[in-house]
């Protein structure tokens, strides 16, 4: 007996109460939300079987709430709650059946707030299989019309609670592995229960893709779901091309002017430390451009402190200041090991021209003393000291940092995206054999 299309209404045959009819002609089975009495809709509603009633699952889609997807007017014409069990933990998730009398019937699923939208893939696809997976050294994946479908995960659930019109005969306790399969925007559900073999094409459902269904005002999901896009900013391409130029063009500024090593203001000079102190005069022609001092010792595994002063061309000290020169090496478990530099350098700007005069001394020195971890090769007081000062040198690191900086906003939506794309294969149960 096929069903009547002019039915609106029926009795449970089994309890008696009142159940709307609000799917198509290919209901085969209407659960009785009240008794759970699985009814056969293709026989004049006998009772085939007590399918037992627990809590109705929470979600604030009902069974009657009319909605559009799409553009598409469906009604929500039965629930069904589903668990999985694995290793002492346990997921539900709501999958409420809708019915369109244009469009037929779908799936709209609610899991931790996020609602995604089912259908049943009839194009040709290979059959992903849990041998597939089980055999793959490398992440399986199949292609479905121009989209590459990776594979996610495996799971295995079971129904534990029913109610409303259904296309097929849900029963309590039959387990249904699914093998899902993911692209950059849709999932394949490749779902076996029993003997029955059926794909499934899921996409993610945003707030503005859904009107209706009796959603309450402010619902919102928790966490990424696994299909979920990220809502780029309008202007995130520009930002991305305008920040990396912008740092690519001031690292060619900075390393130009960093070549750019001015003109010697002073012949090298080499002192041995027991001259020290000594007092350098040196001509300075560019002002207001930068004057490099740069000092380097010959110590080993030994540290100095040596102590600067410079005077203007008035006679005026202009600042005093100090650098440390520290080189150390040796050997340890891990192969040779070098830490700190025999050279030091301070910079500034000249407020006049003419000579000025720069006076060195070295205040303190000392060795180090390594640890048993650590050998260190033998240690050596610093002897020799050689300097060089350089007047209109440019330096590049201002424009340096600020390519940094420029770098790091127009990497900005890069991370953003990566990030995103982690926590969408989060919960993938695939491991790469390279993780191990």
């Amino acid at each position: 007996m096929s069903l009547n299309p002019e039915l609106k209404t029926i009795n449970c045959t089994a309890c008696g109460a009142g159940l709307d009819i609000l799917g198509g002609g290919r209901v085969t089975t209407h659960i009785c939300g009240y008794c759970g009495t699985a009814l056969d809709a293709l026989d004049s509603y006998k009772a085939l079987v007590k399918f037992n009633i627990l809590d109705r699952p929470e979600t604030p889609i009902q069974i009657g709430a009319a909605g559009q997807i799409y553009g598409v007017t469906y009604t929500v014409i039965g629930l069904l709650e589903h668990e999985e069990v694995w290793r002492g933990r346990s997921w539900k998730w709501v999958d409420h059946q809708i019915f369109s009398p244009t469009h037929g019937y779908a799936w709209l699923t609610l899991e931790d707030g996020h609602l995604t939208f089912s259908r049943r893939y009839r194009k040709p696809v290979d059959w992903l299989s849990k041998t597939i997976v089980n055999r793959a050294d490398t992440r399986p994946q199949v292609r479905a019309g121009q989209e590459v479908f990776k594979y996610y995960d495996t799971s295995t659930s079971s129904v534990t609670y029913a109610e409303g019109e259904f296309t097929w005969a849900p029963r309590k306790g039959v387990k249904t592995t699914t093998i899902t399969a993911m692209s950059d925007r849709a999932m394949l559900g490749f779902s076996t229960t029993n003997r029955e073999r059926e794909i499934y094409h899921t996409v993610y459902l945003e707030p503005a893709r859904i009107v209706g269904f009796d959603l309450p005002v402010g619902f919102k999901p928790r966490g990424v779901h696994a299909l979920k896009t990220m809502k780029a900013s309008a202007n995130a391409g520009f930002l991305t091309l305008a920040g990396l130029g912008s740092m690519v063009l001031c690292m060619i500024l900075g390393m130009a002017l960093s070549l750019q090593n001015g003109q010697r203001a002073e012949t090298r000079q080499r002192f041995s430390v027991t001259e020290l102190p000594v007092t350098v005069p040196f001509e300075v022609r560019q002002i207001g451009r930068l004057t490099r001092i740069d000092l380097q010792g010959n110590g080993r595994n030994s540290w100095h402190y040596l102590s600067v002063e410079l005077e203007d061309p008035e006679g005026e000290v202009l600042f005093e200041s100090g650098r440390t020169v520290e080189y150390y090496n040796g050997r340890d478990d891990e192969g040779s090991w070098s830490e700190g530099s025999n050279k030091a350098s301070l910079a500034f700007f000249p407020p006049m021209a003419g000579t000025y005069s720069l006076t060195l001394d070295l205040e303190e020195s000392g060795y180090w003393a390594p640890n048993v971890n650590r050998a260190a090769s033998p240690q050596r007081q610093m002897s020799l000291m050689d300097l060089h000062i350089r007047n209109g040198v440019s330096s590049g690191f201002w424009l340096l940092l600020l390519g940094l900086a420029f770098g790091c906003i127009g990497g900005l939506p890069m991370v953003r995206r990566y990030l995103h794309n982690r926590a969408r294969w989060r919960d993938s149960d695939w491991v790469d054999e390279d993780d191990d």
